[in-house]
Order: C-alpha cells, then structure tokens, then sequence
C-alpha cells in the first residue's frame, strides 16, 4: 500500500510540472459522423485510455474535453482519445463503431496500443461497459465506469414511468400540460418539434410549484409535487432534470431514425405503482416487441467481458439521475472476480457528485489490480482516497462506504 501510494502521489506531483513541458501531440478530426479528439503524451508509455462522454442532446462537435482524468493520465504516460458520439441522446446505438473508429484512427496514426482502459461517467459509464463487452479494442484490460447507467436499457423505464406519472397527475392542470406522452413529444419528436426546455420548466411549475421556494406553493401543488416525488422515489432537486429526460432524451429515442424510428419501447403494461389512484388511472402503453428488442440491444449489459478485463465502478448513494441500485443490476450481470464497486455516501443528492481524491483513488486502484492482479475493494479504494487528501495530493472528502449495501433496482425502477 505505502509503495502504491507512493507512485500516485509522485505521478500527481509531478502532473502540473509535466504540463509546462510536455509537448503533445493532439490530433483533431472526424470519422463516419463523429468528432474525435487523440492527445499522445511525448513520454508515451503504449496504452490507450478512451473516453466516453456523458447524455447530450447537443448536435455533435470538435472534442475539447477527454475528461476529469487525462490531465493525471497524461502525465502517468497514457494517451487519451475520446469520440463525440455521431448520435445525441441515447447514443447507444452507434457508440460501438464510433469506439472502434476511434481505435482504427489510433492505430493509423500511432501504432496499436499494448493495452486500452475505458472510462467514462453517466451515459459514458454505460457506453464504456457496452465496448468493453463488444467493440473489442484491442488488450482491454482496464474499464472504469463512474454513475454509470450500468442497468442499460433499463433507464427508460423510469424515463417512460415518469412521464406517464407527470401526466396522470398533472394533465389536467391549467398550462401544465406537456405534448407527447409515452412518446415524449409528438411526431418528429426533438430536436425538431417546437417545444422547450424553459416552456417544460414553466408546465411543471405550473403543476407543482417547483420553481418556488415551498412556502409559497399552493398545497394543491405541494400535494401533486409529492405523489409524484414518492411514487418515482426521485428527489426534489432532480426533478426537472428527470422530466427532460423523460420529455426530450425520450422523443429522441422513439423518433430518431437511427433509433426506434417511431415505434414505441419501452411500455408499461403489468407496472404495478405504489399509489392506488395513480395506478388504477394512468395511461397503459404496450411496448412493440421489435422495438423493444432493439432497446435491449442497444444496450442492456450481458456481462460478457474479455478474459483478464478488469472493471472498477464508482457511484454516488443518492443520485437521482442514475440511480444506485443501477450498480446492483450490473453486478447481477458480470462475474464478481472482474468487479469491484465502491459507493460514495453523500449528504445531499448528485449526479457524479465525486470528489477529485474519490475519482482519483478510483483510477489508481484500477491501475493496481491491472498490475498486480490484486483485485481491491471498496475498503481499500476508500484508504486511498483518505491518504491522498491527508497528503494534500488531491481534494477531498473521502465518503466510500465498505459497508453499503445496494438494493435490487426493482425497489427504484418498478418491473415490467
């Protein structure tokens, strides 16, 4: 431990250093409709590290972030690489190609690496367990999903329960009405119809109240604001933040051509909802078979990972975007001696909330197992992050719980 922690802090501290006189080569482009973005440090050490970029619905453009990390990874020796996605939202369906486009483009340019780690948070946590299972780039050795929406497909039908849950309790309130249903928004669905993200804020204020303080909502409000707080289990600070999800990242996935090109999936037949009202009076869409079978394509995790692949995954305890129990369903999928996951317990709920001495111990017992074969847990990961911030070496707290338990993701997305 005391010679592991050695080397991280000596990489660390030599990071800022390096900056000033390291020369890197970066290489700028695109290849079959995504942008990419190669920066290969002058001390290369012959590894890749990609990254996968978390959800947008913005258009794709030029890469200028290859995430938290590639300052430190650079500075170890690893070059970075990171494609736009050629798809907003969803981009599930195309993220396997655009990683091996990526890799090609690499190997052109700069030889096939010795070994390739994967990392990225969010949709990107999810697109990092997806080409590890199957765009096969090269000696992948190393995956480092964080808040990762490890459940895959499964997402939706939260994003689907949700809007649906709006609404049954919010259709028939005065200007809060939201166009679209169990399909987002009507026919050509987002980015193209005319609906936005300001006129949704303003519909589920108008229900309930969401962008005043609580003391000056109406009860009406506050009553409709906590049914569909407690029958979505989702926080209050999260709430916009899921309805766009449900509105906008939904229309995309049904209407996009690439996606699910107007079929409906996922559906909600046989949901039972924990309100009697709710449940006996929301709408009831059934999924289409071929749809939903090309959703759970692109991508639910079969746990089917490279022989030697090593994966470490970090999740906050209170998200409410992705939540936790999204680690359960992908620990239900992939072998135990290939994962380690570590949960940060936080005070208040975040979307990949983590600090830089948790993102860091992280990556560096990544690296460790990769070395040593020595899989750590979340007790170890948590000691080095401890040791990282009482050294000054990176900011802290350190919040890793060794003892969290995560519960069954049926407990936060009902099944279907």
């Amino acid at each position: 431990m005391k010679r592991r922690l050695g080397s991280v802090v000596l990489a660390l501290a030599l990071a800022a250093s390096a900056q000033l006189v390291r020369a890197d080569t970066v290489l700028d482009g695109s290849a079959d409709g995504a942008y990419f973005r190669i920066v290969v440090p002058t001390n290369w050490n012959g590894d890749l590290v990609v990254y996968n970029h978390g959800f947008s619905l913005a258009p794709p453009a030029p890469v200028t972030d290859i995430g938290p990390l590639a300052p430190l990874q650079l500075s170890e020796g690893y070059a970075v690489a990171a494609s736009s996605y050629r798809s907003l939202g969803w981009a599930l369906f195309d993220t396997r190609q655009d990683d091996r486009a990526l890799f090609t483009t690499f190997k052109a340019n700069f030889g096939k690496p010795t070994r390739t780690f994967v990392n990225g948070p969010s949709l990107g946590g999810a697109v990092t367990a997806q080409v590890l299972e199957e765009a096969n780039l090269g000696d992948q050795v190393g995956s480092f999903p964080f808040c990762g929406a490890l459940a895959g497909s499964r997402s939706w039908d939260a994003g689907l329960d949700l809007r649906l849950v709006y609404d049954n309790v919010c259709g028939a309130v005065p200007g809060a009405a939201i166009p679209g249903g169990a399909n987002g928004l009507p026919a050509p669905g987002f980015p193209f119809y005319p609906f936005d993200q300001t006129q949704m804020a303003m519909a589920v204020h108008a229900c309930t109240g969401i962008l005043a303080p609580a003391a000056f909502r109406t009860p009406d409000q506050a009553a409709r604001l906590s049914k569909i707080l407690t029958v979505m289990t989702i926080p209050e600070s999260f709430l916009l933040t899921d309805v766009g999800f449900a509105v906008f990242g939904l229309s995309n996935l049904i209407h996009a051509p690439e996606k699910l090109n107007g079929k409906q999936a996922p559906g909600n037949i046989g949901v039972v909802y924990p309100d009697a009202t709710v449940n006996a009076t929301i709408a009831r869409v059934p999924a289409k078979n071929g749809p939903e079978r090309r959703l759970e394509k692109f991508w639910t995790p079969s746990g089917n990972v490279p022989h030697g692949s090593k994966i470490l995954s970090l999740h906050t305890d209170k998200d409410g975007l992705v939540v936790v129990e999204q680690e359960r369903e992908y620990q239900n999928a992939v072998h135990p001696s290939k994962l380690t996951t570590a949960i940060v317990v936080e005070a208040a709920p975040s979307h990949c909330g983590f600090t830089q001495a948790e993102l860091i111990a992280g990556w560096e017992s990544l690296r460790g197992w990769v070395a040593t074969g020595v899989k750590p847990g979340a007790l170890q990961i948590q000691g080095l992050c401890s040791a990282l911030a009482a050294g000054g070496v990176a900011t802290g707290p350190c919040r890793i719980d060794p003892a969290y338990v995560i519960n069954d993701l049926d407990t936060r997305i009902l099944p279907r």
